[in-house]
């Protein structure tokens, strides 16, 4: 079957997960081209061949923070000179490819071009859970108008899609049709890796210059392996009990998958390897981000790890050193069977579709 598949480019996670699934598809024997925008482009060119540069929407982050302002002018900017190279990309994805089937995670061009030309679209992405299942008060509380915005904002993104698949590690009371829910998507390093007990903690931290956070961390004592805080490094710099590492995903998974815990932000993709990893992770979202927080509090609303607003005090670190056993415990019974539930499932809308029928 031919397929167009799209990738929003904001956030590496959306990249990692449909790698994975691009390459179940491909060695379904479907015929894919990829449409895919900011940092995803040139992560699944190196694994795929037809992968094409369309823009996308994307953030500027200073100490945590979600910046407005600064994200509207660069990416207005940016649009002037992405837009026409959009279009050139949409009319070219007509005269050559004519597909059959739309898969999208969270990218808007191939959503409009499926439904511009009636082919079947599906969904697969985490961020819909927002929209299509019901959240206990506690998730929304003291954020009610964060959440109606990101609820309307991720309804209005890809609307009336044939199936939604929503990629979830807890499992909410789904409210709309044609919608089910899936454990995470896991790269095959993640389930290739061996979880073992460590003494160090893994921290992932994606804005730099978050000194506030440094200076927290080394109030603990405990040995922190830290990635993203100064990303232009070669070699590990070691300052006490911070250790500061250049970017290397082996290492990086290894260091994962041989922690104590994880402190890291909101984002759903490294939060998901942790859970299979059994790992309990201290989530702190980026300001002003709702999707982040949603994540953050489910992580500590089903035990697996703790929440917090902000590090430039110690007592939310104090807090998780002391629940990690709890939250080891809940994690003991957590488990998944790979990719394999997801990957069956999608097979089977796959040929629905093509038989006519999704």
């Amino acid at each position: 079957m031919r397929i167009l598949y799209g990738v929003v480019g904001e956030g590496m996670g959306h990249a990692m997960r449909s790698r994975v699934v691009l390459d179940h598809l491909t060695k379904q024997g479907h015929e894919i081209v990829v449409m895919a925008s900011g940092r995803a482009k040139p992560f699944l060119q190196k694994h795929f061949a037809q992968v094409n540069k369309i823009h996308g929407f994307h953030m500027i982050l200073e100490e945590n923070r979600f910046r407005l302002g600064r994200s509207v002018v660069s990416n207005v900017v940016q649009g002037l000179t992405g837009i026409p190279e959009n279009i050139a990309a949409y009319f070219k994805m007509i005269r050559d490819f004519s597909p059959e089937l739309v898969i999208s995670d969270f990218e808007s061009w191939t959503y409009i071009f499926g439904k511009t030309h009636r082919i079947p679209i599906i969904s697969i992405d985490n961020m819909q859970a927002l929209n299509r299942c019901v959240h206990p008060k506690e998730i929304t509380e003291g954020h009610e108008s964060s959440f109606r915005l990101a609820k309307t904002f991720v309804k209005s993104k890809l609307p009336y899609c044939e199936h939604y698949m929503i990629t979830t590690f807890v499992r909410p009371e789904v409210r709309k049709p044609n919608t089910t829910l899936h454990a995470p998507i896991l790269r095959p390093e993640i389930l290739a890796a061996t979880p073992r007990q460590g003494e160090h903690l893994l921290v992932y931290q994606t804005s730099e210059g978050n000194e506030a956070l440094a200076k927290t961390l080394t109030k603990t004592t405990i040995e922190c392996r830290i990635y993203g805080m100064r990303r232009d490094i070669k070699t590990e710099q070691v300052e006490g009990n911070l250790r500061y590492q250049p970017f290397s995903e082996d290492k990086f998974i290894d260091d994962l998958a041989s922690s104590r815990a994880v402190i890291a932000g909101g984002g759903f993709t490294l939060m998901g390897e942790a859970v299979y990893l059994r790992k309990p992770m201290l989530s702190v979202p980026i300001a002003r981000q709702f999707e982040q927080i949603f994540n953050a509090r489910y992580l500590e609303h089903v035990g697996y790890g703790k929440y917090a607003e902000s590090l430039d005090e110690e007592t939310p670190i104090v807090r998780f050193l002391d629940a990690i056993p709890d939250c080891e415990a809940r994690l003991a019974s957590y488990s998944q069977d790979g990719n394999n539930e997801l990957f069956t499932s999608l097979d089977g809308l796959v040929d629905r579709a093509a038989a006519g029928v999704l």
